[in-house]
Parts: structure tokens; C-alpha cells; sequence
């Protein structure tokens, strides 16, 4: 029998990995950057000419809530914030949790009280 998934993402607070750097330009729109490391990374980057750093592009949604993320608020405060400032954007609570469930399972964020 398939397990159910109770998770109520609502009282989840994001926290962003210190270790992941990232820049803003004047437009408020954020670039995350994720540096390459290990051994098959290196070979990745000197045999296949990987980058050693990816520069990874948010669009509007994504770079309010990178920004947004401090680590206090929790999702429903987040959503709450995203709906405000985009008020015509559809799904916005489910589109949230998949965008921080991409964060998380890419090692970009992680949950208070998860280590």
C-alpha cells in the first residue's frame, strides 16, 4: 500500500545553504551560482569543458522569493508575500511549493530544523 504524504508546507520555514553565493543586478532579478567541486566534476571540466561555476538565471517569481527567504518566514508568510506582489499570478501557493521543493532537493535551501 502506497505510504501517504502528510507534509504541511505551510509551517515550514526555508533557510538558504550559506555556502551557495549568488548576485542581484538592478533589476532585482538574482543569479545563483553553484561552483563545481570533486573528482568527477574536474574531469567533467577538463576532459568535457564543464564550467567550474554554473550561473543559474531566476526570473522574476523565483528572484523575489530567493530574496524573500530569511530563514523567519514561513511558507504561508511567503505566499502571502508573493500574492501581494504579484497579485494576477495563478496558483501561486502551489507553484511556491514546487519552486522551494526544486530548491531543496537541489541543496539551495533547507528546512529549520533539518539537518
Amino acid at each position: 500500500m502506497k505510504k501517504r504524504n502528510d507534509k504541511n508546507y505551510l509551517d515550514y520555514i526555508p533557510v538558504r545553504n550559506p555556502n551557495i553565493e549568488y548576485e542581484s543586478d538592478e533589476n532585482g532579478r538574482v543569479t545563483v551560482l553553484i561552483e563545481w567541486k570533486g573528482f568527477y566534476h574536474r574531469i567533467a571540466q577538463k576532459f568535457f569543458h564543464r564550467p567550474r561555476v554554473s550561473d543559474i538565471k531566476l526570473d522574476d517569481y523565483g528572484s523575489f522569493v530567493w530574496l524573500a527567504i530569511d530563514g523567519a518566514k514561513d511558507v504561508h508568510q511567503l505566499s502571502t508575500e508573493l500574492d501581494a506582489r504579484f497579485p494576477k499570478m495563478e496558483k501561486s501557493l502551489s507553484r511556491l511549493i514546487k519552486f522551494l521543493e526544486i530548491l531543496h532537493d537541489n541543496r539551495l535551501i533547507h528546512w529549520k530544523g533539518e539537518k
